[in-house]
């Protein structure tokens, strides 16, 4: 049996302002599309995940509610982690080894360069860094969320916005 994690980095976001703290900045509608693209093509692969996690920060929550537009989730099943924001690839391993047996399929979003860390920590593969609305997923054969750590994944496929237009 195996589990697929789907890696997500938010899409491009507004600069940040002055005035504005980083936590709070918004996606752009290039953003907005991008995502959207990303969305329908993992659609279109037949990704249907039992469980989306997203950091608070309005750029990356954004992102996971366009991603789960596209692939048909509930949105108001899509669980906010505020560690996932400052934590570091820690926080990102934390709520994956919480993820309960019944889920096969999850998809977290959030920010770099922690998920590009994250990806590479995961899979022992060269990743660099994952590019804005990019997905790394990534399979490992276990059926418990709990022993995924260090080099237990494989690198399924990585792919960004712009590699589809």
């Amino acid at each position: 049996m195996s589990i697929t994690l789907y890696i997500v980095r938010h899409a491009k976001a507004e600069d940040r302002a002055i005035f504005m703290a980083d936590h709070d900045r918004q996606l752009t509608p290039d953003g907005i599309i991008a995502a959207a693209r990303m969305g329908r093509y993992l659609h279109r692969k037949g990704v249907q995940p039992d469980q989306m996690i997203s950091s608070t920060a309005p750029r990356a929550k954004d992102t996971a509610k366009v991603f789960a537009e596209q692939l048909g989730f509930d949105l108001t099943q899509i669980q906010l982690d505020e560690k996932l924001f400052d934590g570091g690839p820690k926080a990102y391993l934390a709520a994956i080894n919480a993820l309960p047996p019944s889920t096969k399929t999850a998809m977290i979003f959030g920010h770099n360069p922690d998920v590009s860390y994250l990806a590479e920590f995961l899979t022992h593969e060269n990743i660099g860094s994952m590019s804005k609305g990019a997905v790394a997923a990534v399979t490992f054969e276990t059926s418990d969320w709990a022993e995924v750590s260090g080099r237990t994944g494989s690198l399924a496929f990585q792919i960004g916005p712009k590699q589809l237009v």
